[in-house]
Order: C-alpha cells, then structure tokens, then sequence
C-alpha cells in the first residue's frame, strides 16, 4: 500500500511545475519580457479572429489567450509552448456551437480538460511519436482550408449563413454577396492579408497583422466606412468564474464532442511543442506534463466565458524566433493580453471583423508549407495517398475522423509494406558427411524452407498457401531462426499448414525456434503437435538427422551407422543451424 502510495505521489510531482522552471524564468528576463510583448502583439487579432469564428465572440477568444496562456505556461511541459484559441480548435467548435449554443461549447472545453488531466496521468503523451508525418501534413493542410473557408462570409461582409459544413456555408456567403456586392469588406480583407504576406517575407521581425488592423481600423473610422462592421462591444475585463453553463443532464450527448476537443487539443499541443523542440538546441518538452497543463487551462477557461485552448503554432514559432527562453514569456503574452482587456476594450471593438478575416486567411495561408507537402508527395505513393486522404477528410467531415482515418490508412499500409517483407524460400540441402548417392536420395524426399521476416496476420495465410502447395515429397523442414515476430495468427496457420501436411503423409521437422517465439506456438497447441511426434529440433543439422531417420523407418533409405559428428566453432555451428 505505501509503495503504490509512493508511485502515486511521484507520478504526481512529475506534473507539477518545478523549481527549475523559475531558475529559468530568471537567467534572461529581459528577453523574455521582449518575446512576450512581440507574441502578444502578433496573439491579438488571432484571439480576436478566433473567438469571433468560434461563434462565441471576441471576448471568448481574449479570455483564452489570458486564463488558458497563462495556466499553460505554468504547468505544461514546454519552456517556449505559447497557448490559446486555434484555427484548428474553431473549426471543430462550429458545429457543436450550431447545435448547442454557447453553454454546450464551455461545457465541452471542462470535460476535455478532464479527460486531458486523465491522459496526462496514463502518460498517453509519448504515442504523439507514433503519428506519421503524411498524417500532420495533411492535417495542417486541410485545416489551413477550413480556416480561410471559415472567412469568406466575413471577408465578403456578409452575415455568416446557416449551416455546419464550411463549403456549404461558403457557396451560400458567395451567393449573398453576388445579390448584395459589399467592396469595401472585400478591400479591407484583401489588404490586410496582402500587408501580412507582403511584410513577412520582406520584415519578418515586424508584427505586421497588428500594424495591418491597427491602419484598417482608422482608415474605416476616418473615412466613415459604415459597409465595414465592427466586432461591437466588449466588455472591460475577465467576468467572475462561475459553474453557471454547467447541465448535468446534457452531459451524455456533449461526450464524444468531448472526446473530439480533448483528442485535437492532445495532438495540436504535443505537435506544436515538438515543433518548438526543433527550433532550438537543448529544448525538450514534457508530452505528458503538456497534456496536464493543457488540461487545467481547457478546465478553467470555460469557468472564464473562454472557448477550449491548444498548445498554437503560429505563436511559439514567433516566441522562440523572438528569443524566448523559459515560460515567463508565454506568461508576460498572457499579462500583456489581460492588460488590453481591461484598459483597451472600447478600442479592439472599433476593429472591422473583415480586417479580421484578412488577418486569419494570411494566417491560413502561411501555415501551408509547399516544400513539405512537396517532399511528402515525392516520398512515395503510400506517403502522397495519406497526405490527400487526411487532407480531404478534415475538409469534408472533421479534424478528429480526418485523423483516425489518416491513422487507419496509414497502419494498412504500413502492414502491407511489412508483410511483404515475409518469404518461404526454399534451399538446398547441405550435403554434410552423406555420400553423393545418399545426398541424391535425400533431396528426393526431403525438402527444406527457410521462413525469413514476420510471421504474423498480415502474411500468414499467403504462407500457407505456400506452404501447403509443396510437392511430393515425404518430409518437409521448417528453418525457423530467421522469423523476426509471430503472432497467434502466425502460429494457428503455421498449425494448420503442419496438420494439412501430415494429412497428406509429410512429416514435418522444425528447427531454430526462438525462445519468444515458443510461447506463442505453445498457446495455440502448435508446439505440443511438433513435440508429439518428435519433430522440434534445435538446429537444422539435427532437424535433417532427424528426417533421415524418418525415412530409414519408411524403407526409403538404407540403415546405417549415424556418422561421427566433427568438431566444429561455435560460429559454424551457428551458421549451420540457420
């Protein structure tokens, strides 16, 4: 009791920030400081932008960036990880706000915090390594088409249209503004995202999306631009946490949009931290104390009014480009958004919301990597299929099922590809101390093959088709020591090529079976048929003794004395033996 006790409570602590994270936040503050000011700036409009996408508004979207950025940086597993509301997160968030509203997003957002504390605690952080880079590629790819799809109808400056699939929702916005033209959303949109583009490429130091809404915020006030529509009021400050949006009783049909939120948030997190890992040298984040904090700021935020929170690209590439070093800068982007909460909230609501669509759809287009997506459709067929697939699923159906198909597809393949690694060769037999006419008489009825690679369910049955196709022969070898896996599948048709055989009068010998390898055979009463009849052999010299043997009994060979082995290194026998 006190062992588990004591497991328990250092699985715990491990969770929990340490003393070295302050020891950081100390050693450069002053770039720290700077880097958080440049995110904040660059966070702005993205939490703005998001949270009006959401459909929650912009006030969801600053509470994010301020209570879930904040909690994020103090309790998850990565020094540089800058957290908030995501591109990714809006595009799942838009159905389940279509079909139940506000209180069932916050809803949501808790109950995937919760399920991210119990991942954290079941370390499901370290799989993230297991997703295939075809899978993320396509991934950010058929997000970054979500996400500018997403701002037509604000682009265009017209209301968002009914419905919960985005390229309805985009034809429907099109349709409108053919009816009713509004330019000056358009101009406004066209010429942010172009500033942003534009500016990167030439200063890629400058936090060009603020600079763009900032100047298309006064060119829309000063000339007097009704066409262009504010995001409207905002209130001065976080509101009192409360548990008021909580209904127990929705809880069952909130539970697999839950799942969906606490699955994309654990995958956009952990990869973004990743990304941060290769961006600079001697960084290494914490997979599972990345979910734990993940999950205490998708916990909180809702009690805020916020929408759920991931780990965002976008603004720890700016963190760590900027020269971030420890968590105090995600902390100061956090301080620095709360501040513009209470003391500039009557200034953000003066921003066009197609300023915003400008800023999300050069955002949308700055996560499309073409050199990656280029090399992964180089790669190889299988590579090029997933990224399409993935691609297409998150466009047409959703983030998460673009992902588990991604996945599945992926594991299909790479099944495949191993399977194909396994053979059924047969070889000669060694002539060792036989005289050529026995050798000959040998060879007649004795056949040998050597089974290489997996034994598995992937391949096992082509094996047996192999197997029990042999010719007419009376005793079949089975060189064994090369088989790198075996499952139960492996195992019952190896079974039941051995019984097939025996019908048909062959005996089979087996030799080199591993020691892994004997429990698997065991379990589904392969061994024990070899062990009746005497035919598990240790090597294959032993194994062609033992069919020699076989045949004196059967009349087909001459009885003679069984020669002298020779003396012989270990190596050869060895060699022998495979």
């Amino acid at each position: 009791m006190t062992q588990a006790f004591d497991r328990a409570w250092t699985r715990i602590t491990a969770l929990l920030p340490a003393r070295a994270d302050l020891a950081e936040m100390g050693r450069a503050p002053r770039r720290d400081l700077l880097a958080g000011l440049t995110v904040a700036i660059v966070a702005l409009p993205l939490a703005l932008g998001f949270g009006v996408s959401s459909g929650l508004g912009a006030e969801a979207g600053l509470a994010t960036a301020v209570v879930a950025g904040a909690l994020a940086a103090v309790f998850g597993g990565s020094n540089l990880q800058v957290s908030g509301p995501t591109g990714a997160m809006t595009v799942v968030l838009v159905p389940i706000v279509a079909e139940h509203g506000t209180s069932g997003v916050l809803t949501v957002g808790l109950m995937a915090g919760l399920m991210l504390v119990a991942l954290a605690a079941l370390r499901a952080g370290t799989y993230m390594q297991y997703v295939p880079a075809p899978v993320v590629e396509g991934f950010t790819l058929g997000i970054a088409c979500v996400i500018g799809l997403q701002q037509v109808p604000n682009a265009l400056g017209v209301a968002k249209p009914e419905g919960d699939r985005v390229l309805v929702v985009t034809w429907r916005a099109v349709e409108e503004f053919a009816r009713h033209p509004n330019w000056t959303a358009v101009g406004l949109a066209a010429a942010v995202a172009v500033v942003m583009l534009v500016g990167a490429r030439r200063r890629p130091a400058l936090p060009f999306s603020i600079i763009a809404v900032v100047a298309a915020t006064i060119v829309a006030q000063v000339a007097g631009l009704d066409s262009a529509v504010p995001i409207g009021a905002l209130p001065s400050g976080l509101p009192a946490p409360s548990f008021g949006f909580l209904d127990m009783s929705v809880l069952g049909s909130l539970l697999a949009p839950a799942v969906a939120v606490a699955a994309l948030a654990a995958l956009e997190s952990l990869l973004s931290a990743s990304v941060a890992d290769g961006m600079t040298v001697g960084q290494k984040h914490d997979p599972d104390r990345e979910l734990f904090g993940q999950g205490l700021a998708n916990i909180a935020a809702p009690l805020f009014g916020g929408v759920p929170a991931t780990g965002a690209i976008a603004r720890t590439a700016v963190n760590v480009r900027t020269g971030a070093g420890s968590r105090l800068a995600a902390l100061t982007h956090a301080a620095i958004l709360a501040v513009i909460v209470f003391a500039a909230a009557p200034l953000v609501s003066r921003i066009p919301l197609a300023a915003l669509a400008g800023v999300l759809l050069a955002t949308a287009i700055r996560m499309v990597e073409v050199g990656s997506l280029r090399a992964m459709a180089r790669a190889t067929r299988s590579d090029a299929l997933i990224l399409v697939l993935t691609a297409v699923a998150t466009l047409a159906l959703d983030l998460v099922y673009a992902v588990i198909i991604g996945l599945v597809v992926a594991g299909a393949l790479a099944l495949r590809a191993v399977a194909k690694q396994a053979s059924l060769d047969q070889v000669p037999l060694r002539r060792g101390d036989h005289s050529a006419e026995e050798h000959e008489l040998l060879a007649e009825h004795i056949v040998a093959y050597r089974i290489d690679g997996p034994l598995f369910f992937a391949a096992a049955h082509r094996f047996l088709l192999e197997l029990t196709d042999v010719a007419d022969v009376r005793v079949v070898i089975l060189r064994m020591s090369r088989v790198s896996t075996m499952d139960a599948t492996g195992a019952l048709v190896l079974k039941d090529a051995v019984q097939k055989l025996q019908r048909r009068g062959i005996a089979v010998m087996t030799s080199g079976i591993r020691p892994g390898q004997r429990q698997v055979l065991d379990s589904v009463g392969a061994l024990d048929l070899l062990r009746r009849e005497g035919r598990e052999y240790a090597t294959t010299p032993e194994a062609i003794q033992g069919a020699r043997d076989h045949l004196e009994l059967a009349g087909l060979l001459p009885v003679v004395p069984t020669p002298k082995a020779h003396p012989d290194t270990p190596a050869a026998s060895e060699e022998r033996a495979r």
